[in-house]
């Protein structure tokens, strides 16, 4: 089987592309900065995002692309039909996301947001969820059915680590430097789930080459579910466990919503209660073989303290001078990279309402 991956290299798509070439798959993968072949990979160097890049790859017949690619709906619509026209099964990484709140367990036929909300003010954006529902419906009007298109929740390694709305950059990046974990109160008691990167890699494995998957949606999720709250605790027992001492601060939600964007993702998915259905999946995967959250959480954070130097994307540091005001701490500005980011950090932290014009 000759598969394509697009996007390839996050907490989903690296342990996939593994896996395929475990199984014996001929897998090519886009990259902005590799090329050539890589451990059973074939590196295709380039912008996927760049249509005429892309065009240049689906020449070539495919049996199965996999497109992690993060699109607007717009740049969507000029391209699906030729990713289409390019292969026998066309996998679009959608988003559990997509969802509406529900008090019975959620399956595939659940109603979603853009389907049911009422929102105009969030109906005009393009928020994640209501993206990823819009360019459904493209697949899923189209005349092809060669589609399959998954609906992973929160996925994790360790090199993701959420918190609620929140990536380890907001939290974890504090305690290690000594300074009190941030999150929303009304978030903390919620029942959500978190999934194994690789066992969603394994899911979506399940799923390649099958013709029943053809012209289907499929949620990927775990079956344990457990509270933001027991998250925490678990995070914070492993941080304990390596000599960190961690404080944290439960603020309400609309404290919360004074520093912290994407306040959609808050409202329309974090306050929501989400419990899943999966017996759809469990035609391909017996997913109540997949990793606890406790113990994935727990490893997953252990092997990242393990490995030195930390690696971590640059924070908010608006965001953080906020955080810091809040709770009357302080990040040092040996911490924060360059001169710009220094005095916005300064602005935010002692002048918010300042910054917020300069920021308009």
């Amino acid at each position: 089987m000759r598969v394509l991956v697009l996007g390839g290299t996050g907490a989903m798509g690296k342990h996939l592309v593994h896996l395929l070439v475990e199984e014996g798959k001929d897998v090519h993968v886009t990259s902005r900065t590799r090329s050539g072949m890589e451990a059973g990979v074939h590196y295709i160097q380039g912008n996927a995002q760049d249509l005429n890049f892309l065009m240049g790859i689906l020449t070539e017949s495919w049996d199965s692309i996999v497109d992690f690619m993060v699109y607007t709906t717009p740049i969507f619509q000029k391209r699906y039909s030729y990713l289409l026209n390019a292969t026998k099964q066309y996998v679009f990484i959608s988003s559990a996301r997509v969802y509406a709140n529900s008090e019975e367990p959620i399956k595939e036929c659940s109603p979603r947001l853009l389907d049911v909300v009422k929102d105009d003010g969030y109906l005009k954006t393009d928020e994640y969820a209501l993206t990823k529902a819009r360019q459904e419906d493209l697949l899923l009007a189209s005349q092809s059915k060669n589609w399959t298109i998954i609906r992973p929740y929160i996925t994790y390694d360790d090199e993701r680590l959420q918190l609620g709305v929140l990536e380890k950059e907001d939290w974890l990046y504090r305690a290690l430097n000594g300074r009190s974990i941030v999150t929303a109160q009304d978030i903390q008691n919620k029942s959500t789930t978190l999934t194994a990167g690789i066992d969603v890699a394994y899911a979506i494995c399940s799923v390649l080459g099958k013709q029943e998957a053809l012209g289907e949606a499929f949620h990927i999720t775990g079956n344990k579910n457990v509270t933001w709250k027991e998250i925490l605790n678990i995070y914070l027992e492993v941080l304990k466990k390596q000599g960190f001492n961690t404080g944290f601060v439960e603020q309400s939600l609309n404290d919360f919503l004074t520093w912290r964007k994407g306040r959609y993702q808050v409202i329309y998915d974090r306050l929501f209660d989400r419990i899943f259905d999966n017996s759809k999946i469990n035609n391909f995967i017996d997913n109540s073989k997949f990793i606890a959250p406790q113990e994935g959480l727990s490893d997953c954070l252990t092997s990242f303290l393990n490995r030195k130097p930390w690696q971590f994307k640059s924070p908010n540091w608006q965001e953080e001078a906020l955080k810091d005001r809040a709770l009357k701490e302080s990040t040092s500005l040996c911490e924060i990279p360059n001169c710009k980011q220094k005095l916005k950090y300064q602005i935010f932290k002692n002048l918010p309402e300042v910054g917020r014009i300069l920021t308009k």
